[in-house]
């Protein structure tokens, strides 16, 4: 309930902030983005290819842009700064889902011991809805896009995010008539090096699947294609960095484990102008 009305308050703030730019007369433009995603997680090792592109998830998203170099209330060009022909504001609200397993060397075949069963048979699911806004640059001039004179537009942006995340984890390990057999919250079910330098009673236990919410950092590379005088497609690349380590439901103290957990998002969109 905490998570939502964080969310909520967000979004109440995102709403009024947007109104307010509204007021001030500058063209709007909306639009779908979808596409695959690399989650880096607790899960395996992050160095490991097979991690890496394992993992493998999917995002959706609305996203609505500022153009600061048209004004909607006359049908005219703002005043001609560098400003208004190099930036956007893009807001969004997205949603990605990613289900983790565990890689590489640890759980080869080879592997015959407990731990590497405990491994193979533990699961994850990253579960996410971000809220957030980005300034987009676009270093060629946004007015001679907008009136054909090239086709392409790279940009680049830069922007927080707010993510409530919500995981879930579960295992198979063990033998099915044991009345803890799936329970991940039973530490025989689970990888025991996990608790190597965890305090009982003191540090949280390496599995959470009760949810919360964080701030994120969002950076991008892309570019729009000029489809017609109100639409764009658009590819954009997508690096997210979360300032949580439970964002993926694991946190452990392990070599591997010294970063929060981030993520790579390559989405293709549709932008269509309003005004």
């Amino acid at each position: 309930m905490l998570n939502l009305k964080h969310l909520a308050s967000a979004f109440c703030v995102f709403v009024i902030s947007q109104a307010a730019y509204s007021q001030l007369g500058f063209s709007h433009e909306i639009g779908v983005i979808a596409g695959p995603l690399e989650f880096r997680s607790d899960f395996g090792s992050r160095t490991n290819e097979d991690t890496n592109f394992g993992n493998i998830g999917f995002g959706i998203g609305i996203v609505h842009y500022l153009n600061f170099s048209y004004r909607a209330d006359c049908n005219c060009y703002t005043t001609d700064t560098y400003f208004n022909d190099h930036f956007k504001l893009r807001n969004e609200i997205s949603w990605n889902k990613t289900t983790l397993n565990h890689f590489g060397q640890w759980v080869e075949p080879n592997r015959t011991s407990a731990n590497a069963d405990r491994l193979r048979a533990h699961s994850g699911i990253a579960n996410n809805f971000d809220i957030g806004t980005q300034l987009e640059f676009f270093p060629r001039s946004i007015r001679s896009f907008q009136s054909f004179g090239y086709r392409l537009a790279p940009f680049a942006s830069l922007g927080v995010h707010y993510t409530s995340f919500n995981p879930k984890a579960s295992t198979t390990y063990g033998d099915p008539t044991d009345p803890n057999f799936g329970n991940v919250f039973d530490s025989s079910n689970i990888y025991s090096h996990w608790f190597d330098n965890i305090t009982p009673g003191v540090d949280p236990y390496p599995v959470q699947v009760n949810g919360g919410s964080t701030w994120s950092m969002v950076t991008s590379v892309g570019v729009r294609y000029k489809l017609d005088k109100l639409s764009d497609l658009m590819l954009d690349l997508r690096w997210q960095y979360f300032f949580s380590d439970w964002v993926d439901g694991l946190n452990h103290n392990l070599e591997y484990n010294k970063h929060n957990d981030w993520l790579l998002w390559l989405n293709i969109g549709y932008i269509y102008y309003l005004d």
